[in-house]
C-alpha cells in the first residue's frame, strides 16, 4: 500500500489493510514521516515503513500535476520501498500519488490497484486555496480529472466508494466495469458495541429534540440550510436543538447567519470533537442529518457518518444528492430533502417530529441494514475477492 500521509491514523487503510491480513495476505505500507516517528514498525499487524518527509515536500504536493517536483522525488523512496520488501501487488491511495508510484513501477511492471477514496478532481473546485492566487492559476483540477483516468486506464484494478462512482467513471473513461470494485467506507459491526457514553453530554441535550450533525461543517455540507429551517420551526418545535459537532474556516458564516436570524440559542456549535464522542452526540439525538450540496463529487459518495448515524438506530434526513438518497432509500432508513431547500428540510422534520413510529420504525430500518448488509465486515468482501483474483 502507497499512502502520501503519516500512518496512523487513516480508517480506510486501516481497514483494508486488516482485512486483507486476516485473508491470509501480507501488508507492507509505505507512508510519510515529519517528526522522529519509526521507520519500521507493525501496526495491527501492518507492516509500516516511513518514509522521511518536509514541510516543502508536503507543500510541492498540491502541485503534484503541475511540475514534476512531488512525484520525482517520492519516485525513487517509492521505488527502494517495492524492492527492499519485495512487493508483488501495488495498492496505491488515492491519486495524488499515483504519479510517483506510476515512475518507481516503470521498470518492475507490478499489478496496480488504484483505490480512489473520493472523486478529488470533481472537489478540488470548491478547495479556498483553488479559488484565489496562487492556486486559482497554480493547479488545474482538469489536468487532475486527465492524469485521474490516465491511471484508471492504466491500473490492473480499480476500487471506488459507490457504485454510482462506479457507473460515473465506467461512462466518462469506457473502461471494462468488471474492472472495478466497490468497497464503501462502512463501520464495523462492532461500532455500537464498543461505544462509550459520556453522561454529560445525554443530560445535556434529553430535554431537547435534537437535530445533529457530525463532521466537517464546509459550507458545501449544507450547513446554511439546516440553520434556516431551524428558523421556520422555533415556534412550531419549541424545544428544537439544531447540535452541529465539528468545524471548518467558515464556521465565522455560520454563526453570523445563526445570530442574523435570531436563533443562536437554538443552534449548538460544538467544534471538532474527539471522535470517541460522536456515540454520545448521537445517542442524544432525535433526528441526524447530512444537508449535502449536490454536485459530482457528492453525488458519487457517501458521507461516512450517514452509517454511525444508522448503527445507532437514528432515523435520517439527507440532501437529495444521488449516493447518499439511494443508500437512505435502499435501507428505508430516513427521508430526503430537497438540497438548498430551507423549506422542504422544515418540513420533513416536522413530518417525522409528528410521528414517533415513524421515527423509530426507520431507524430500526437503518440498524438492521448496517448489521445485516452495509457493516465493514460484510462490505470488505469484494475487497477479499479483488485481491484472490490477483493472486490467480
Amino acid at each position: 500500500m502507497i499512502l502520501d500521509k503519516t500512518f496512523p491514523p487513516d480508517p480506510r487503510v486501516e481497514n483494508e489493510a486488516i482485512s486483507l491480513i486476516n485473508a491470509g495476505h501480507e501488508v507492507f505500507l509505505f507512508c510519510l514521516k515529519y517528526g522522529d516517528e519509526k521507520e519500521n514498525e507493525i501496526v495491527k499487524g501492518i507492516q509500516v515503513k516511513r518514509y522521511k518527509s518536509n514541510d516543502f515536500i508536503y507543500k510541492l504536493s498540491a502541485l503534484a500535476y503541475t511540475f514534476p517536483f512531488y512525484s520525482n522525488i517520492l519516485s525513487k523512496m517509492i521505488f527502494n520501498f517495492l524492492v527492499s520488501n519485495k512487493i508483488e501487488v501495488i495498492h496505491i491511495h488515492d491519486i495524488q500519488i499515483a504519479e510517483a508510484t506510476s515512475k518507481a513501477n516503470k521498470k518492475l511492471k507490478l499489478k496496480t490497484v488504484l483505490d480512489l477514496h473520493e472523486n478529488r478532481p470533481a472537489i478540488m473546485k470548491f478547495y479556498p486555496h483553488l479559488q484565489k492566487f496562487p492556486g486559482k492559476f497554480l493547479i488545474s483540477a482538469n489536468k487532475w480529472r486527465q492524469k485521474e483516468e490516465e491511471f484508471i486506464v492504466k491500473s490492473t484494478n480499480i476500487i471506488v466508494v459507490t457504485n454510482e462512482a462506479k457507473n460515473e467513471i465506467v461512462e466518462r473513461v469506457g473502461v471494462d466495469a468488471s474492472k472495478i470494485f466497490v468497497v464503501p467506507n462502512t463501520v464495523s459491526s462492532s461500532y455500537l458495541e464498543n461505544a462509550v457514553f459520556q453522561n454529560e453530554i445525554l443530560e445535556n441535550y434529553k430535554n431537547y429534540f435534537v437535530l445533529l450533525y457530525v463532521g466537517d461543517t464546509g459550507l458545501r455540507r449544507g450547513l446554511q440550510t439546516s440553520i434556516e429551517s431551524v428558523s421556520l420551526l422555533k415556534e412550531k418545535i419549541p424545544n428544537i436543538k439544531l447540535v452541529i459537532v465539528g468545524s471548518n474556516s467558515s464556521d465565522e458564516i455560520l454563526m453570523k447567519q445563526a445570530i442574523e436570524l435570531g436563533i443562536q440559542n437554538f443552534v449548538d456549535f460544538e467544534g471538532w470533537q474527539n471522535e470517541s464522542l460522536f456515540p454520545s452526540y448521537i445517542k442524544a439525538s432525535s433526528i441526524c442529518i447530512s444537508p449535502l450540496h449536490r454536485n459530482l463529487h457528492h453525488d458519487t459518495t457517501y458521507a461516512n457518518k450517514i452509517f454511525q448515524y444508522m448503527s445507532f438506530g437514528r432515523p435520517l434526513l439527507v440532501s437529495d444528492a444521488i449516493s447518499q438518497k439511494n443508500i437512505v432509500e435502499r435501507a428505508n432508513s430516513g427521508l430526503v430533502h430537497i438540497e438548498k431547500n430551507p423549506q422542504d428540510f422544515a418540513d420533513k422534520i416536522l413530518q417525522l417530529y409528528a410521528d414517533q413510529d415513524l421515527r423509530e420504525r426507520l431507524g430500526r430500518n437503518g440498524k438492521q441494514f448496517i448489521e445485516e448488509e452495509f457493516c465493514w465486515e460484510k462490505t470488505s468482501k469484494k475487497l477479499i475477492a479483488l485481491y484472490e483474483n490477483l493472486s490467480k
